[in-house]
């Protein structure tokens, strides 16, 4: 039986093809889920430990939010813009691809998003394709997948087509960890992540988590990490991907460490991730967005930051772009 995120060679995957899956996919786990019952439910919400502390809140107007239009991209470059949380508009090898897209105020379980979503849907050029990492509501938005045509190429987690052909989607294509599918001269991998999956009170690990490698043929690569904890994930992704152009890397939801640590990175968990890559340069997301968890607002990219200068890595290789902002690859 192959371990959880070690690697094993595949080819390329045909667009859309129909497969038959394993019922769970625990034995993908890398650790102890966060919350396995009512019991720990019950805890959470005792030691209100996954909202910020009050005093805290006010520094929500701080978060740094700068909408601006989407850059313009000549033929063979790559562009990166923030929309929030873990939703980029990525352009590469002449497609857009929206990476867990989120547009809407609201998820379940949790407060309205803090920050507006920094790329308005109208300013949005037409939707190529989309990349889900997992199932969580914040990674995954019926209300926003609603909006895009039906036509939309869209790349899903083992387990997860379903979902989409459900709704009508009629390009779905699932994918194990290390496979990968071509789109229009764009190569998809799915890479594995320290997370899980769970949607309703019964589908516990029904579909499978994990990252993207998207690559043109000109070589760019940039990863989208989705949700995940910090571990041996990272080196096998560098060691399969030489040559990382952008990692774009969780910060944020890490609190209680003692409840989180397995499944969220923290900011100088996140540095050491990068480093494990051997990315070029790394833009931070999955904060200033939805109040997840127990730490400050402020606090991941403030932590990210430091972590960053101590370890003496080059500023300018640190995207930590406000939502809304964008650079060109």
């Amino acid at each position: 039986m192959t371990k959880p995120c070690e690697r094993t060679l595949s080819g390329l995957r045909p667009l859309g093809e129909q497969r038959d899956w394993p019922r769970s996919f625990a034995d993908r786990l890398t650790a102890q889920l966060p919350v396995t019952g009512l019991g720990d439910l019950v805890r959470i919400v005792r030691e209100c430990a996954v909202r910020p502390p009050a005093h805290t809140l006010k520094d929500v107007r701080l978060l740094p939010v700068e909408p601006a239009p989407l850059p313009r991209v000549r033929p063979g470059a790559v562009a990166a813009s923030w929309a929030g949380h873990a939703s980029w508009v990525l352009r590469i090898g002449g497609l857009t691809v929206l990476t867990d897209p989120v547009w809407s105020r609201r998820i379940p379980g949790t407060p309205a998003r803090v920050t507006p979503v920094g790329v308005p849907w109208a300013a949005l050029p037409p939707v190529d394709a989309v990349v889900i990492s997992h199932n969580h509501y914040d990674h995954l938005d019926a209300p926003t997948l609603k909006r895009l045509p039906r036509t939309t190429a869209c790349f899903v987690p083992a387990g997860l087509a379903g979902w989409f052909r459900r709704r009508g989607f009629t390009r779905v294509t699932e994918l194990d960890w290390w496979e990968a599918a071509e789109f229009r001269g764009v190569r998809f991998d799915f890479v594995p992540a320290h997370h899980w999956s769970r949607r309703t009170l019964t589908d516990c690990c029904r579909s499978l988590w994990g990252g993207w490698v998207l690559a043109d043929r000109s070589g760019h690569r940039v990863y989208f990490a989705g949700d995940t904890g910090y571990g041996r994930c990272f080196a096998d992704i560098g060691r399969a991907h030489p040559g990382i152009d952008l990692a774009l890397l969780p910060i944020g939801a890490y609190a209680p460490r003692r409840m989180l640590r397995s499944v969220h990175t923290d900011p100088e968990e996140a540095v050491q991730a990068f480093r494990d890559l051997g990315a070029a340069a790394m833009a931070p997301m999955h904060w200033a967005t939805f109040l997840l968890s127990g730490e400050p607002p402020l606090e991941p990219i403030t932590r990210l930051r430091a972590a960053w200068a101590a370890a003496g890595l080059p500023r300018a290789a640190l995207w930590d772009l406000p939502v809304g902002g964008s650079r060109v690859l």
